[in-house]
């Protein structure tokens, strides 16, 4: 009887595992960012470290679409 429960135990595991590892069911979900909030960010270029500019002005400028993504960790 031992055997079967400790195998039982370990297929159970497994299949929470694969459940676990391929949906998002413990992660909490992202706020959305206003389009004020949007507005305000300072975007600074990547050759000239001293260059900051706001995002508004980039969009009213050229049209402009910027997308920074930040990894959590």
């Amino acid at each position: 009887m031992g055997m079967w429960s400790l195998g039982l135990g370990a297929v159970g595991a497994a299949l929470a595992g694969i459940f676990l590892a391929n949906t998002d069911f413990c992660l909490p979900k992202a706020a959305s960012a206003s389009l004020e909030y949007l507005e305000d960010a300072d975007l600074r270029s990547t050759t000239d470290e001293e260059q900051v500019i706001k995002a508004k002005n980039l969009w009213e400028r050229s049209g402009a679409v910027v997308m920074a993504v930040r990894r959590p960790g």
